[in-house]
């Protein structure tokens, strides 16, 4: 059988080594190792000749391509105009209101749904956008544009709802329209935002584990079968993930520091019983990803979302969101697809301090963004496994 598959290059001069920092052959140094490049090919292959191709000494990872989908935002709700200018509670808790810094000269990415460009949010930046879902540029849906204005988004009707307002430049990958999208088109996606001079990449999605098995099933699996290849292609699909993200770790010191942020899910069900917890889903729980769980406030203090998938890295507001609606005005939304775009303007707060101090480095921006998490403004009794390091927060000196 001949099936859709995702295949990581990395050309002759290099090998898997380079995850570990070294060259393939001699004479060839990290630098131009690194900087030879990795490529991305996503092509129908019959299953006998995998083996075949995983030996081949230019093969990183194989997977094959799986679908992804949004991560379905709760409790949306128009926003009315406010009487007098105000701040959006997400930016005020991760501290941004009160940060010196804006993001300015950092270079974000959103793959998601797409963007409404002519949105006022985004009036002033310079918007790159690329389409990998063969509909076109624009958002169709939303989603996009609400995640695109919380990270970057200007003040909308009295309203600051973008936590790094001052980014001037923003990469634009339409990953996902009506149909949802695939592993493949992500991979690609990641690929481009890099290549493009990225430094936070956002992405709140996941792969859609029961379209999965739904496809092998309707092309003739049995169940038990449809499952076992299912379960097959999310692992390889995890480790795929991983790949890319050591690449672009070992890519960064020769071109940008590039960092890979994800919302953690939204299938735990809290409210209906305490222990329906789902753990984190891919891409988010591949490691070189920085997952983000949902917060809410509860009083004068956060708690955590009864949605918000357990076992991420990190903690961003995600409840009552409001933030740029597709056709104008503001919309409120409840998800981790919301606490990512907070974590990830953060996160270009903190590359902007860092490079202006000459120590913007991969390993020094993701170990500042997560340090930066706080647990002290959350209820008592929470499990620090739902929330990680915490809270994250913005550079303040």
């Amino acid at each position: 059988m001949n099936e859709e598959h995702i295949i990581l290059r990395a050309p002759s001069v290099v090998t898997r080594d380079i995850f570990l920092g070294g060259a393939a052959i001699p004479n060839a140094s990290p630098l131009e190792a690194v900087a030879a490049g990795l490529t991305v090919e996503v092509e129908k292959i019959d299953r006998r000749d995998l083996s075949d191709l995983a030996r081949s000494t230019d093969v990183v990872a194989i997977a094959p391509t799986i679908p992804m989908k949004l991560v379905e935002p709760f409790d949306v709700q128009d926003v009315l105009q406010p009487a007098a200018p105000s701040i959006a509670w997400g930016v005020q808790a991760v501290g941004a209101d009160t940060s010196p810094f804006t993001g300015n000269g950092v270079v974000v990415a959103v793959l998601d749904t797409g963007i409404d460009a002519t949105h006022p949010a985004f009036a002033g930046v310079t918007l790159v956008q690329q389409d990998f879902t063969g509909e076109g540029n624009g958002d169709q849906h939303g989603h996009g544009t609400h995640c695109a204005g919380t990270i970057f988004g200007r003040d909308v009707n009295n309203t600051r709802i973008g936590v790094a307002k001052g980014v001037q430049k923003a990469l634009i990958g339409k990953v996902l329209g009506n149909n949802g999208g695939s592993s493949g088109s992500i991979v690609n996606a990641i690929q481009w935002a890099t290549q493009n001079g990225a430094n936070v990449i956002s992405m709140s999605l996941g792969i859609d584990f029961p379209g999965l098995v739904k496809r092998l099933q309707d092309s003739g699996l049995p169940p038990e079968l449809a499952t076992s290849r299912a379960l097959e292609g999310y692992r390889a699909n995890v480790q795929l993930f991983e790949k890319m993200a050591q690449f672009i770790r070992a890519s960064s010191p020769f071109f940008q520091t590039t960092l890979l942020i994800a919302a953690a899910g939204n299938e735990s069900r809290r409210d209906q019983n305490p222990d329906f917890e789902i753990a984190v889903s891919p891409p988010a729980v591949s490691d070189g990803f920085i997952s983000v769980a949902a917060l809410g406030q509860s009083g004068t203090n956060f708690s955590v979302a009864s949605f918000s998938n357990t076992g991420a890295v990190v903690a961003g507001p995600g409840v009552g969101i409001q933030s740029a609606r597709r056709g104008g005005g503001l919309v409120s939304m409840s998800g981790t697809s919301m606490a990512t775009p907070h974590v990830a303007g953060v996160a270009a707060l903190w590359a902007e301090k860092l490079r202006g101090i000459g120590a913007l480095t991969p390993n020094g921006l993701s170990a500042r963004l997560i340090a930066s998490g706080v647990t002290s403004g959350l209820v008592a009794g929470f499990d620090p496994f739902d929330v990680g390091t915490g809270m994250v927060r913005a550079p303040q000196l």
